[in-house]
Formats: structure tokens, C-alpha cells, sequence
């Protein structure tokens, strides 16, 4: 049996983490603020300005318990993690079937087909669940323009042809999602479009920070699996890229957007929770921050089925099973990567 493991994320400025036996210790300014055995943990993520004692890197690093440094907005800075594991034929094969042209883009098919097919999923059960007739229709008919992205996509012959699919289909959805924006707070959190480095709006705002959460969580996946998580086969290589946590993220980023719909329309995230910083860029704050955090890790305790497997998961062990099914496709134990459907 798997045991879906504790994230346990900083996000206290000035925090100062070290070692107490078997036991994180967490203080601000000397005072005692949390201690959190080490068993209840699975990673550690550190946003902003922490500092962890030595003693306590090379626990964690003994531990197999991965710390991923960030910045106060999310943005991945750096990994600390033991010696490399995983193994070497999986890597050796990964390496080689990055080098078929044809199983790469079979491979980056499948990434796009799970990630256009959850984005419409989203767009039909905001268009059954919409208030008027005219705005159900407009729903629909961007829901049907990503199901001819996905009959499209068999017929792309390159990774271009196949990205340029991918591009259309994203640009329609962002194009629509402003529609199951709660009417009420649309003026609020409605976005043109998708931006990013830095986010222009309080929705693509709080969309990165998910994403962030999001990769994270994909890349510790990937690197359970055994595999390298920068060797992909969608995303472009480049020095110091996580492509392959990229690829398999793709499927998931709808759910993020569920969870950033869900925050919005329920007041949880309002428009005085984002900071306006100068050059136009909009980022959440140190209160909404924490209360993203703890419903995405609420969300990742909900139960769900999954079509390969008799019994129920949750939602956060999802991802570490679809990296161990990319890892059986590279070995060729499947004849296809089977993207995660989201119901």
C-alpha cells in the first residue's frame, strides 16, 4: 500500500528550521511555532526566506524527504534531494526513446490529449451548471472547438504541427473560462488570455501559483518513478529544465484550474488578497498564499477512481501513478501513455 505523505510547506518570513531528534522544530525569532515529526512527511517545500540547519539538510536527505526552495510567489529556485536513485536501464531507455521521433510524438500526443480532454471537461460541466441559456451555449461551443483539437490530433505529423493544436485549443479555453466566473465577481477576476512572468491579473495570478504547487508535486513524481525528470518528450530541452515533470503536468493543470475556480466563486480568494506590484504585475499575498495552500492540500486527499484500477485513490497519489505508467511505456511494458481523465 502507498501512503500519500505530508507536504508540509513554509511559508513564515524568517523562519528558522533545524533538527530535534526525529522531529522538524520551526521557530520565528526564537519562539517555538511548529514541530512536526519527520515520519508525517513526505517533501518539504520552503517559500520565501527560510533557513534550515545542516544537521537537518542531511537528515532529510537521508530520509529520502526532497526540499524544494522557492520564492514567496511559488517560483521554483532550487531542490535539495540524497543521492540520485532510480534506475539505470529505465533511464538508459528513457534516453533512447527520446531519440525516436515517432515514439516522442506518440508520447506528446497522449500528454495534450489528457490535458485538452480535462479542459473540456471543465467547459461542459460549466456549461450544464451555467445561469443563462446564452452563456451555456457559448460554453458549449468552446467545448466542442477543443474536441475537434482532439480529433486533430492523430493527424499531426511533427511536434510542431502537434503544439500548434495544443496552442489553439488552450487559447479558446482561457478565452471562455471567464464564464464560470461567478457573474458577481467577474470584474474582479476576469483575465484576458493567459500571462505569465509575471501574472497581469489577480486570476492568472492565483492559475500560477497552483501551477507552481502543481509542478512540484509532479517533479517529486517523476523522480520516484525512476526517471529523469529532464528528459521529455512534449516540452523542449534545455540546461536545467524539468520537461518530463512539464509533460506530465499537462494533464493535471485543469484540475488546477477547477481549484482556482472553486477559491474565486466561493469568496475564499478575493480581490484584496493579490498585492499590484510595479510594471503591472499581480501576485497573491502572504494570507492567500496560505489559504491556497491548505484547500490544494485539501484537495489532494479527495477520493476519485482512476479507469485502471479497481479501488479508489486520492488525488494526491494520482500523479505518482501516472509516472509509474510513463515509466512502463518507456520500458515498453504499454503500448501507449494513458493521460488521467478528470471526471
Amino acid at each position: 500500500m502507498t501512503i500519500l505523505l505530508n507536504t508540509l510547506y513554509i511559508t513564515l518570513p524568517q523562519a528558522w528550521l533545524r533538527l530535534d531528534n526525529d522531529t522538524i522544530h520551526v521557530e520565528v525569532e526564537r519562539e517555538t511555532r511548529l514541530r512536526v515529526p519527520l515520519h508525517h512527511i513526505g517533501s518539504l517545500v520552503c517559500l520565501g526566506n527560510a533557513t534550515l540547519s545542516t544537521p537537518l539538510m542531511h537528515r532529510l536527505a537521508e530520509e529520502g524527504i526532497g526540499v524544494v526552495l522557492c520564492d514567496e510567489h511559488g517560483r521554483f529556485k532550487a531542490r535539495l534531494e540524497g543521492p540520485v536513485s532510480g534506475n539505470v536501464l529505465l533511464r538508459r531507455a528513457q534516453h533512447n526513446c527520446c531519440e525516436d521521433t515517432a515514439f516522442s510524438l506518440n508520447l506528446a500526443r497522449s500528454f495534450i490529449a489528457g490535458k485538452i480532454g480535462n479542459a473540456r471537461r471543465v467547459l461542459l460541466r460549466g456549461a450544464r451548471e451555467s445561469r443563462t441559456e446564452e452563456e451555456g451555449k457559448i460554453l458549449s461551443r468552446a467545448a466542442e472547438n477543443l474536441a475537434a483539437a482532439l480529433r486533430a490530433l492523430p493527424g499531426a505529423a511533427t511536434l510542431d504541427v502537434l503544439r500548434g493544436v495544443e496552442g489553439e485549443a488552450a487559447r479558446c479555453y482561457f478565452a471562455a473560462i471567464n464564464l464560470l466566473v461567478r457573474p458577481d465577481r467577474r470584474e474582479s477576476f476576469s483575465m484576458d488570455g493567459r500571462s505569465r512572468r509575471p501574472p497581469r491579473d489577480r486570476m492568472n495570478a492565483l492559475l500560477s501559483f497552483l501551477y507552481a504547487l502543481l509542478m512540484n508535486d509532479c517533479r517529486s513524481a517523476i523522480e520516484a518513478a525512476g526517471l529523469d525528470p529532464q528528459m521529455g518528450y512534449l516540452h523542449a530541452l534545455r540546461p536545467g529544465r524539468a520537461a518530463l515533470a512539464l509533460d506530465l503536468m499537462e494533464e493535471f493543470r485543469p484540475i488546477a484550474d477547477r481549484l482556482a475556480l472553486t477559491l474565486v466563486n466561493r469568496g475564499q480568494i478575493d480581490a484584496k488578497d493579490f498585492d499590484l506590484r510595479e510594471g503591472g504585475a499581480v501576485l497573491l499575498n502572504d494570507k492567500s498564499r496560505k489559504t491556497v495552500l491548505v484547500s490544494y492540500q485539501e484537495r489532494k486527499q479527495e477520493e476519485l477512481a482512476h479507469p485502471l484500477f479497481e479501488h479508489p485513490m486520492v488525488l494526491g497519489l494520482v500523479p505518482l501513478v501516472q509516472a509509474r505508467l510513463l515509466a512502463r511505456t518507456v520500458r515498453g511494458e504499454m503500448e501507449t501513455y494513458l493521460p488521467f481523465p478528470v471526471r
